[in-house]
C-alpha cells in the first residue's frame, strides 16, 4: 500500500471551479478555427489558431522561430509549399504572384477575405514568384496570378487570373467538392 498516491479530497466548490475551467478550455479549442503553417527554419508543420494571428506572432512549436503568416495566409517558399501541401490534412489554396503584377496586388485583399471566410476548412498560402523563381518552373506556372489547390500533395485544380470573391469561393468549393 506504500506505492499508492493519495490525492487531496476536493470540496464541491473546488470541483465546480475545475469543471468550469475545463469547459472553458474545451470551448476555446472547439470554437477556434485552426490553420497550418510550415516553419521556414526547420520545415515543421505547425497548427495555429487563426484568430491568434491577429495578436502576437506565432512561433514554431519545434524550434521557436517566428512563423511567416499574416491575416491567415502563409508566405511560402518552394520547400515550405512542398511540406504544407503534402502534410496538411486540409485543402491548401496557393496564390502564385509577384509584387510588380498589378492584378496580383489587386487580388490580394480578396485572397485574405477568402482565408477569413474559410478559416478552419481550407489553408491559404502565397508564393512570391519573383523571390522564388524556381516555383514557377516546378509548378508549371505560365502566368500570374495563378491559383492552385492541393490536397495531400496532389494538385486538385488550378486557374489563372484575379477572381471576384464569390467566383473565387465558388471555384474553391467546386474544386474540393464542398459547399462553401
Amino acid at each position: 500500500m506504500d506505492n499508492l498516491i493519495s490525492f487531496p479530497r476536493l470540496n464541491e466548490s473546488e470541483i465546480d471551479l475545475r469543471v468550469a475551467v475545463f469547459n472553458q478550455i474545451e470551448e476555446f479549442f472547439m470554437d477556434t478555427a485552426m490553420t497550418y503553417v510550415v516553419c521556414e527554419n526547420c520545415k515543421s508543420l505547425n497548427r495555429v489558431a487563426f484568430d491568434y494571428l491577429s495578436g502576437k506572432a506565432p512561433v514554431c512549436g519545434k524550434c521557436k522561430s517566428a512563423l511567416s503568416i499574416h491575416d491567415g495566409v502563409s508566405d511560402l517558399s518552394v520547400g515550405t509549399l512542398d511540406t504544407l501541401s503534402h502534410k496538411c490534412p486540409l485543402p491548401v489554396v496557393v496564390d502564385f504572384w509577384a509584387p510588380w503584377c498589378a492584378p496580383c496586388r489587386a487580388f490580394a485583399p480578396t485572397f485574405i477575405d477568402a482565408a477569413k471566410k474559410l478559416k478552419g476548412r481550407v489553408v491559404f498560402g502565397k508564393v512570391d514568384t519573383q523571390a522564388q523563381p524556381g516555383a514557377g518552373e516546378k509548378f508549371a506556372v505560365r502566368g500570374i496570378p495563378t491559383l492552385i489547390i492541393f490536397l495531400r500533395g496532389k494538385e486538385m485544380s488550378r486557374t489563372s487570373g484575379a477572381l471576384p470573391l464569390n467566383d473565387f469561393l465558388n471555384w474553391i468549393g467546386k474544386s474540393i467538392g464542398a459547399q462553401i
